[in-house]
């Protein structure tokens, strides 16, 4: 795994064709994501210095935080976002990136270091993410973008009147996963046991485990849940997938311990179908299929009401907006390698089929 560190967007947008024209000549997570390490974002920035935040023509700096391996999807989709309402790359804007490498417990300490280099704006993309920014400041702006249940998890007031200082756009993921489980019965007739592995940490996992158990009742799947501490006990379980006659494999949201990285590779390595969350990277990383909110669509959404406070509201007064665009995605390649064959109903009916 690779160490945490600080990744520099600055020449010019990124575009998120690019992106996905480079996701397909790697098959590795973990090489995926390095892509995106491009330079050290602080000492770029020399974030100690320059124009108070009253000054005009400052590029409002943009800390964005993530547990993940580099640049998300959210964090593309906020740049080209800002892009396109007009702000440009180096002039309005520097977006910096800080990310931690799957460590959750480092995600304190690197919230905290976008807060003392300097940003104006701090943007998070997940509810762990959004905690970390949360303890980290409560006078810096944040923007957060698929977070389930922000007002349960304390992070807003309410969806009409955040209150303090974050709003942002939430994730309907969790109440998805029944559903996200009878597509992946239908993509797969022969659907019989279906593992759900997760971190022992992930309580996103384990409340969205409820939901997908009472489904797999109804419809009349075996679950299989299983919780985890490192990598090594993920990929040793995934290993022995067909010992324990595991028909296909659900992916948790949250990258803990690489275990969606794990379950792609599982999927051509083992021979075992396997439903993400969202398309991102994983479904031409070698997901069979997923279903779930657009993660780039999220952050372009996003990309609207940071205008707004840089336009000076207040972000506790911005009504916070849901990703209402789900896709169910299937990965033809994928499924060919497994030899399995996609009927026309469900092939018809998805949002996308990558050939």
């Amino acid at each position: 795994m690779r160490p945490q560190g600080s990744a520099l967007l600055k020449a010019g947008p990124i575009r998120h064709s690019q992106r996905v024209n480079d996701l397909r000549r790697h098959r590795s997570i973990l090489a995926l994501v390095g892509l995106w390490i491009t330079a050290l974002w602080i000492a770029a920035m020399g974030f100690d210095s320059g124009p108070s935040h009253a000054e005009q023509h400052r590029p409002i700096r943009i800390g964005a935080l993530t547990d993940s391996w580099g640049a998300t999807p959210h964090i593309i989709g906020l740049q080209d976002g800002l892009v396109e309402l007009g702000y440009q790359p180096d002039r309005d804007f520097f977006l910096g990136v800080r990310f931690t490498s799957g460590s959750r417990d480092m995600l304190p300490t690197a919230a905290r270091e976008l807060v003392q280099a300097g940003a104006d704006l701090l943007f998070v993309d997940s509810i762990v993410t959004a905690q970390a920014a949360q303890q980290a400041t409560a006078e810096i702006p944040i923007v957060f973008t698929s977070v389930e249940d922000p007002v349960g998890s304390g992070l807003i007031e309410s969806y009409a009147q955040p209150g303090g200082n974050m709003t942002g756009v939430a994730s309907l993921d969790i109440e998805l996963g029944p559903k996200r489980l009878q597509v992946f019965q239908e993509l797969i007739p022969e659907l019989r046991r279906v593992l759900f592995l997760y971190d022992h940490q992930d309580l996103y996992s384990a409340e969205a485990a409820a939901l997908y158990k009472q489904a797999a009742r109804q419809l009349g799947v075996e679950w299989v849940e299983v919780v985890v501490r490192t990598a090594a006990e993920a990929q040793r379980v995934l290993s022995e997938v067909h010992q324990r006659r595991i028909d296909g494999v659900l992916t948790p949201r949250c990258c803990a311990s690489n275990i969606p990285g794990l379950i792609v590779e599982a999927t051509l390595a083992q021979q075992i179908p396997t439903m993400f969350h969202s398309a991102a990277y994983w479904i031409e990383a070698g997901a069979l299929a997923s279903y779930g909110p657009d993660l780039y669509t999220s952050g372009r959404q996003s990309a609207r009401i940071v205008d707004k406070i840089i336009q000076g509201a207040d972000p506790g007064a911005i009504p916070v907006e849901v990703n209402s665009e789900i896709k169910f995605t299937i990965n033809l390649r994928t499924a060919d390698a497994l030899a399995l064959s996609i009927s026309p109903e469900v092939l018809s009916y998805a949002d996308e089929v990558r050939r």
